[in-house]
């Protein structure tokens, strides 16, 4: 694929100037700029720059030798004109509560592309899972279901799988909330095992859905997948299952990366020879290892910069900022993690023609096979894997084409346009609903 990049790049100081940017700060600038291609009322847009509530608990833990630590748990509750709360929960020791509320605006903005009836909510405990045994990571999560029991349920806010959690917590969340209701409400959380009402295909669903936006992104610029070169960043559920999706359809993925590096071939890499960092931890080093002078080694911050067709930051946020943006040598990134790109990042990719598809869009099958499991749940009937997919393949194509057409309609950045999209649709709902007196 021939590079459409542009060779110059505007004077230093006509470059936007990019301090440490928190996710809200991020996020608010978006929603800024989404604003201005649309006609919104500004009482509406005042009001989507604030969380309707943030909630912040103490969460002690008897830890395994008898002593106590008392951790900081939140959850932000962005919006939610049109359905429940939506959105994930961490383990991570950098949680805060701007992270929460930036996070929580993603998720309405994720929710409202996909058209669901949801909206945006995200949250966390300031805790290094690593540091946990597994008896401990039960104890924490069940506690922290009770400091946050009055503010979930399956109508109100129902929580997910994110960094540092997975099925399993997901679980215990779920039967911590069921116990003290006096019933087994699966529809409390999603991302849950399917024995207890999760849904088949949810884990791999946020990898799955950037492949299916990778593959019709590269079809609507001309670029045949299997003459594409696709660098992964990250190699957990989202990138993992991304790369392998990629190479079974044709692509080639010639690097992949975990915590601690990058291993680079531009011949291409069997990724299914790798496991996830959920299978196993630290995988591609240990393939790096054993592969040897096969591949070469790069840092993280190298992979972000080869010369490939496509690029999934799918590891963690800010990857992409105004110090590297004129490095990134890509023709299409796609966003696979929540919030890869700054703000000032975004706009040097913009002016050097490299097409940006954000997060809100590309890795929303996670969000919309929770769905799907919720309507399972609500209505005790289970679906297939096959279902799922195929119902997965339509909503995100469908997503894909709606913002397809912004792009085209008002000329539009990718990003630009999936908030249009997402903006358009919340603003009307609240405009139909109006104002509480």
């Amino acid at each position: 694929m021939a590079s459409n990049q542009q060779s110059t790049t505007p004077p230093e100081e006509h470059r936007p100037v990019e301090s440490t940017e928190t996710a809200l700060e991020t996020a608010r600038r978006q929603l800024d700029r989404a604003a201005t291609h649309l006609e919104i009322d500004d009482a509406v847009l005042e009001r989507l720059k604030h969380p309707a509530a943030v909630h912040e608990v103490a969460v002690p833990l008897k830890r395994d030798d008898g002593s106590v630590d008392v951790f900081t748990g939140y959850r932000a509750q962005h919006d939610s004109v049109r359905g429940p709360y939506k959105g994930g929960l961490r383990y991570h020791p950098e949680v805060t509560r701007d992270e929460c509320v930036g996070l929580s605006m993603w998720m309405t903005w994720k929710c409202a592309v996909m058209d669901l009836p949801f909206g945006g909510a995200k949250g966390g405990v300031v805790v290094d899972p690593k540091s946990l045994s597994d008896e401990e990571t039960e104890r924490l999560t069940r506690r922290f279901a009770q400091e946050i029991r009055d503010v979930i349920g399956p109508t109100t806010d129902i929580p997910a799988p994110d960094m540092g959690t997975g099925p399993e917590a997901m679980a215990w969340l779920m039967d911590a909330y069921s116990m003290q209701e006096g019933e087994t409400i699966p529809g409390v959380v999603t991302g849950k095992p399917p024995v207890v009402g999760g849904s088949h295909g949810r884990e791999e669903a946020p990898g799955r859905s950037v492949a299916i936006i990778t593959r019709e992104t590269c079809d609507y610029y001309g670029y045949p997948l299997e003459d594409v070169t696709v660098a992964v960043q990250g190699f957990g559920s989202v990138g993992a299952n991304a790369a392998r999706l990629l190479d079974e359809w044709g692509a080639t993925v010639v690097a992949v990366s975990d915590v601690n590096g990058a291993v680079y071939d531009p011949d291409g890499i069997d990724v299914a020879d790798i496991p996830s960092h959920d299978e196993e931890p630290e995988a591609v080093t240990a393939y790096a290892a054993a592969v040897g002078t096969d591949v070469d080694r790069l840092s993280n911050d190298e992979l972000l910069e080869l010369d490939v067709d496509v690029l999934v930051p799918a590891a963690v946020g800010n990857v992409i900022t105004a110090d590297n943006a004129d490095a990134i040598d890509a023709d299409v990134v796609v966003e696979g993690a929540n919030g890869p790109t700054t703000f000032a990042a975004d706009t040097i990719l913009e002016e050097r023609g490299i097409h940006v598809v954000p997060d809100i869009l590309a890795n929303a099958g996670g969000v919309t096979v929770s769905y799907f499991e919720w309507l399972q749940d609500i209505n005790r009937r289970a679906w297939s894997l096959e279902r799922v997919h195929e119902e997965l393949e339509t909503e995100m194509v469908d997503a894909w084409s709606a913002v397809r057409d912004e792009v085209e309609a008002k000329d539009l950045t990718w990003r630009d346009a999936a908030y249009a999209v997402a903006l358009s649709r919340v603003a009307e709902a609240h405009e139909a609903r109006g104002l509480w007196p």
